[in-house]
C-alpha cells in the first residue's frame, strides 16, 4: 500500500479562498442556452422561459460568476441582435460553431436569469468583428443608469435598472487562427487598450481582462502575453489563460496528471506578467482570469467535422463524463486553489450541455454528471483561507510530465467553518493511505470524510443512472494519528474541526 502524509498548518496562507474560483461560462454554443438554460416549453420552465431544474442544479452546484456570450460566438456576435421584442430579433449564421442564432436569449434574458441563479454576470465584448465603439454602445446599454438613448433604449425593452455588469472580457482567444477576427499580439493588444481606455472613461471602476493564449501548447504562447501586456497593462486587471485537457491513447496516468501542466501555465503566466511589469516600472500586478478550464475530448470533436448545414442548437461537444475525467477535473480544481493568490477568477467551460457538469434532455430531465460533485463540494467547502500543502507522497512516471506525486492536495481554512482538505489519488494500482498532521490547528477530529470513486474507472452517469458516480462517505478514517485511506483514482474531501 502506499504512503503518504502532509501537514496542515493555519499560518501556511497562501491567499484568501476566491469566490471567483467558482465561476463558470454560458456560450451560444450548441445546447448550452437553447434547451439547456432556456427551453420555454419544458414542463420546469418558468414564466421567462428559463428551465427551473437546471437553476436549482446550478444553484447546488455553487456557480459564483457565469461568463457570456462567448467565446468563439463572440468574436462574430451583435449584441444588439439580442435585445427587444423577441419576435422581432434577427436569426444570424454563427460562423463560430457553424449554426443559425435565433437571438431569442440576449443580455437582458442573459442578466435575469444570473438573478435568478444568484451568480455574478461576467460579459466578453466582440473585438473579432467589431470593436471601441460597439464595445462602449454595450456597456452603455447595460450599465447606464438612463438618461441616454441606449440606457433608455433598456428601459423600454423592461428593465429599469442598470444590469451593474462589473467584469467584462476584451475579446476572446485572439491569438487563435479559428479566431473569426484573428490578430496578432500587437494588433491585439492596441485594439485592447483603445477599448479599455475608452470603457474605462465611462467607469473607472470596471474590471478587465485581457486575452491571453488559448493554451500553453500555442507557438506564441508566452511572447503573446509579454506583447499583450505591454499595450494594457495600466488599462486591465487580468490575463486570461484557457486549457482543455483528454485521455489520449490510453495513457490514464498522465491525464490524471493533466493539473501539472495547467501549474506550468499559471507560473508561466505570472512570470510573463511580472516581467513586463519590471520593465514597465510598474507597481500594479496583474491578476489571471483562467476563464476557459475543464476536461474536453477537443479529438472527438475535430473527428466528426462541422455539420452540413445551419441548425438551430445542435448537439456539440456534449462530452459524458466517467469517474477518471472527474479525479483529473478535481486536480484541476485542487491547482485553482493552490494559485489562488494569482487566480483570482476562473471559468469553467462549460455549464449545461457543453463540456459541462449539468446534462440535459430537450423537454425531459436533467442530471449531474461526475465532474458535477468535485466542483460542487469545494464551491461548498471551500472557506476562509487557502493553506499551502506539500505533501509528502511516492511518485510515478508519466509518459507526458515525467515523475508525477500519486497524491495532490489543497486545504483551506476558517476559524468559523473549520479546516477542508482536498486530495486526489493519482494511483490506479492500489489506496493511498494520507496520515494528516494537525497538530497546528489544535484539538481537531476528522468530522466527515467523502470520496468518489468507482471500481470502473471509465463509469459515467446517465440520465436513468444519474448517481452511478456520486461522493460517499469514506469508512476508512482513523483519529489518532489522523489517517484516511484514500481508494485508487479518487477525489476526497475531508473535514476536520
Amino acid at each position: 500500500m502506499h504512503q503518504a502524509r502532509l501537514t496542515l498548518d493555519p499560518a501556511f496562507k497562501v491567499a484568501p479562498v476566491r469566490r471567483r474560483t467558482f465561476g463558470t461560462f454560458v456560450e451560444h454554443l450548441g445546447r448550452c442556452v437553447y434547451t439547456g438554460i432556456y427551453e420555454p416549453g419544458h414542463p420546469t420552465a418558468d414564466e421567462d422561459g428559463f428551465r427551473r431544474d437546471v437553476l436549482d442544479l446550478t444553484r447546488e452546484l455553487g456557480v459564483s460568476t457565469v461568463r457570456y456570450p462567448g467565446g468563439n460566438f463572440v468574436s462574430g456576435y451583435r449584441w444588439e441582435d439580442g435585445i427587444g421584442p423577441v419576435g422581432q430579433r434577427p436569426r444570424r449564421l454563427d460562423l463560430a460553431w457553424h449554426s443559425t442564432e435565433t437571438n431569442e436569449v440576449g443580455v437582458d434574458e442573459f442578466v435575469r436569469w444570473c438573478r435568478k441563479a444568484g451568480v455574478e454576470p461576467m460579459m466578453a465584448v466582440n473585438l473579432g468583428t467589431r470593436g471601441i465603439a460597439e464595445a462602449l454602445d454595450l456597456l452603455e446599454y447595460a450599465n447606464h443608469p438612463s438618461g441616454t438613448t441606449l440606457s433608455d433604449l433598456r428601459i423600454a425593452n423592461g428593465v429599469k435598472e442598470p444590469h451593474g455588469i462589473r467584469m467584462w472580457c476584451l475579446g476572446n482567444e485572439m491569438d487563435g487562427p479559428w479566431q473569426t477576427g484573428h490578430k496578432t499580439a500587437r494588433e491585439y493588444g492596441r485594439l485592447a487598450a483603445e477599448t479599455a481606455r475608452a470603457m474605462r472613461m465611462v467607469d473607472p471602476k470596471l474590471e478587465l481582462v485581457a486575452c491571453g493564449s488559448s493554451s500553453s501548447s500555442m507557438p506564441t504562447f508566452g511572447s503573446w502575453e509579454a506583447e499583450v501586456l505591454e499595450e494594457t497593462y495600466d488599462l486591465v486587471d487580468y490575463i486570461s489563460c484557457h486549457a482543455y485537457y483528454e485521455e489520449k491513447d490510453g495513457d490514464l496516468g498522465s491525464f490524471l496528471a493533466s493539473s501539472t501542466d495547467m501549474e506550468y501555465f499559471i507560473s508561466s503566466v505570472a512570470a510573463t506578467a511580472d516581467h513586463v511589469g519590471a520593465r514597465l516600472k510598474s507597481r500594479k500586478r496583474i491578476d489571471i482570469s483562467f476563464d476557459e478550464w475543464n476536461v474536453w475530448y477537443l479529438s472527438r470533436f475535430h473527428d466528426t467535422g462541422a455539420p452540413q448545414d445551419w441548425p438551430v442548437a445542435p448537439p456539440l461537444l456534449e462530452d459524458h463524463y466517467n469517474l477518471a475525467d472527474a479525479v483529473t477535473f478535481g486536480g484541476l480544481l485542487i491547482t485553482l486553489l493552490r494559485n489562488s493568490d494569482r487566480v483570482t477568477a476562473a471559468s469553467l467551460a462549460q455549464l449545461v450541455n457543453v463540456i459541462a457538469p449539468i446534462m440535459t434532455e430537450p423537454g425531459g430531465r436533467a442530471w449531474r454528471q461526475t465532474t458535477f460533485h468535485p466542483f460542487a463540494q469545494a464551491s461548498r467547502h471551500a472557506a476562509g483561507d487557502v493553506l499551502r500543502v506539500e505533501p509528502e507522497s511516492p511518485a510515478y512516471e508519466t509518459k507526458a510530465y515525467g515523475e508525477v506525486p500519486l497524491l495532490h492536495a489543497v486545504a483551506t481554512h476558517s476559524a468559523t467553518e473549520g479546516t477542508t482538505l482536498f486530495a486526489v489519488n493519482r494511483s490506479a494500482d492500489g489506496p493511498l493511505s494520507l496520515e494528516i498532521d494537525a497538530r497546528a490547528l489544535g484539538g481537531v477530529r476528522i468530522v466527515e470524510a467523502t470520496t468518489l470513486t468507482d471500481p470502473d474507472v471509465y463509469a459515467r452517469n446517465t440520465a436513468d443512472d444519474p448517481t452511478r458516480i456520486t461522493p460517499r462517505a469514506n469508512p476508512d478514517v482513523e483519529a489518532g494519528p489522523l489517517r484516511v485511506l484514500l481508494p485508487p483514482v479518487s477525489w476526497n474531501v475531508i473535514r476536520l474541526a
